[in-house]
C-alpha cells in the first residue's frame, strides 16, 4: 500500500491527507468480548494443524477458519448496524458466544467424531445472527433492512444447514464435498444476491477488522511461546523467538502503518452502494486471506521452534513461507481494490518466499525462519526508506 513516486499519483489526494470527520460509531466492549471466542477458535485451528501437519489437515484447517471467519464477519456487520449494547441484542450476542464456543471446542474433530456437534453449533451461531438482525430491523421499523436480512438468510442458513448434513453423513469424501458446497454457497451467495440496501458505519467497520488482524497476530505470538514450551532456553530458542517476533512485527507494520489508514479513508469517502461494495470486497473477503496467512504462518513458526535442530517437512516449510506470502498477496489485492494498482514490492517478496519454500525443507529450520524474517523486515525497511515522503503525508507525522 505504500506509494512510490509513480504510485503516489495513483492515490487520490483526498486519501493522502486526513480531513476532519464527524464523530463515528466505535467498537463496543461487548464486541471485543465476543471476539475472545474467535481468538479461541483461531487457537484451536492452529493447534489442530500443528499437532500433525499434513496437507489434508492444512486444507481442513483453512476450511474451518473460512466458515468461522464468515460467521465472525456476519456479527461484525451486525454490530455495525445495531447497538450491540442494547438489551435484547446484548443477550442474543452472548447466547451466540456460547454456541461459537461449542463450535470452537469441536474444531479439532470437526471433520471427524465431532463433525455433527460442530455443524449444529455453527448453525445455531448463524441462526442467532439472522434472528438478531431481523429483530433489529423490526424494532427500528426498517423495512429495507428486513428485506436485505431475508436476502442474506437465503444463502447463509442453507450453507449452515449443509454443514449439519456434513456432520451426519458417513465417509470422508462425502463430508468434504459438503464442506466445499457450504463454502461455495456462503461466499458465493453474497456475490450472487448483491448488497443493495446495506448500510455501514465506516470507522467502526475498519476498526473492527483492524482488531481481528491484531487477534491473528496475537496467535502468532502465542505460537512462538507454545513452540518454545518445554525447551531449554538456549541461544537457538531465543534466536528463534526473536526472529519469529520480527516477522510478526513486520506483518503488523505492513498493515497498520499505511494500509489501514488509507483503507479506512477510502471506505469513509465512498458513497452509498460503492461504500458497501468496498466493505464487502476489501474487508469481508480480502481480510480472510490476510488472517489465514497469519494463522498459517503461526503454524509454521510453532513447528519451527519445536524442532530447531532439524529441517522442516514440506507442509511446515510451506506454512512458514506461504503464510507470509498469502498475507502480502492479500494486501496487494486490497490496494488494487481500493486504489487501482498492485503493490509490486510486496508481490515480489511473496514470490520469493514461495520460491524459497522447497529450499526450506533442506535447510535447518532456524535458518529458514531467518530467511523469512530477513525478507519480511527487508520489505518494511525498503518501503519506509523509499516512500518516506508519501508515508509522512498519509500518516500526517514524521517519516
Amino acid at each position: 500500500m505504500s506509494a512510490a513516486p509513480s504510485d503516489a499519483a495513483a492515490i487520490p489526494p483526498e486519501l493522502m491527507d486526513e480531513s476532519e470527520q464527524e464523530a463515528e460509531k466505535r467498537v463496543t466492549s461487548l464486541e471485543l468480548f465476543f471476539d475472545l471466542v474467535f481468538v479461541f477458535a483461531i487457537t484451536q485451528v492452529t493447534g489442530f494443524v500443528s499437532l500433525d501437519p499434513t496437507w489434508g489437515r492444512l486444507l481442513e484447517g483453512v476450511a474451518i477458519l473460512s466458515v468461522l471467519w464468515f460467521a465472525w464477519s456476519g456479527y461484525a456487520w451486525l454490530g455495525n448496524s445495531a447497538d450491540a449494547e442494547d438489551g435484547f441484542v446484548r443477550l442474543l450476542m452472548l447466547a451466540a458466544m456460547a454456541a461459537m464456543l461449542i463450535a470452537s471446542l469441536a474444531v479439532p474433530h470437526a471433520f471427524g467424531s465431532d463433525a455433527l456437534t460442530f455443524g449444529v453449533a455453527y448453525f445455531v451461531v448463524r441462526a442467532f445472527h439472522i434472528g438478531t438482525y431481523a429483530l433489529v430491523a423490526r424494532a427500528e421499523g426498517d423495512a429495507e433492512l428486513g428485506r436485505v436480512v431475508a436476502r442474506l438468510a437465503s444463502t447463509t442458513m442453507p450453507a449452515a444447514a449443509i454443514l449439519v448434513l456434513a456432520g451426519a453423513v458417513e465417509g470422508g469424501t462425502a463430508r468434504s464435498l459438503c464442506w466445499v458446497l457450504a463454502l461455495l454457497v456462503d461466499y458465493g451467495g453474497i456475490l450472487a444476491r448483491g448488497v443493495e440496501g446495506w448500510r455501514i458505519n465506516p470507522g467502526h467497520f475498519a476498526e473492527r477488522h483492524g482488531g481481528v488482524v491484531i487477534i491473528a497476530l496475537g496467535e502468532s505470538v502465542v505460537s512462538l511461546g507454545v513452540g518454545a514450551d518445554r525447551l531449554p532456553l538456549d541461544v537457538g530458542v531465543m534466536a528463534g523467538a526473536v526472529l519469529g517476533i520480527a516477522v510478526a512485527a513486520a506483518l503488523w507494520w505492513a498493515y497498520f502503518d499505511v494500509v489501514a489508514v488509507v483503507g479506512e479513508r477510502r471506505l469513509r469517502q465512498a458513497k452509498s452502494l460503492s461504500q458497501v461494495l468496498i466493505a464487502r470486497d476489501s474487508y469481508t473477503y480480502l481480510h480472510l486471506p490476510m488472517v489465514a496467512g497469519i494463522v498459517v504462518f503461526a503454524i509454521g513458526v510453532k513447528r519451527t521452534l519445536a524442532g530447531l535442530g532439524s529441517s522442516l517437512t514440506a507442509v511446515e516449510a510451506f506454512a512458514l513461507c506461504g503464510g507470509v506470502a498469502l498475507y502480502l498477496i492479500a494486501m496487494s489485492a486490497f490496494k488494487r481494490r481500493n486504489i487501482g494498482t498492485f503493490n509490486r514490492q510486496r508481490l515480489v517478496v511473496a514470490a520469493f518466499l514461495l520460491a524459497f519454500f522447497p529450499a526450506a525443507t533442506a535447510l535447518p529450520s532456524l535458518a529458514s525462519l531467518a530467511v523469512v524474517a530477513a525478507a519480511s523486515c527487508g520489505l518494511i525497511a525498503f518501503e519506509v526508506t523509499r516512500y518516506s515522503e508519501s508515508r509522512q503525508r498519509i500518516r500526517g507525522g514524521p517519516a
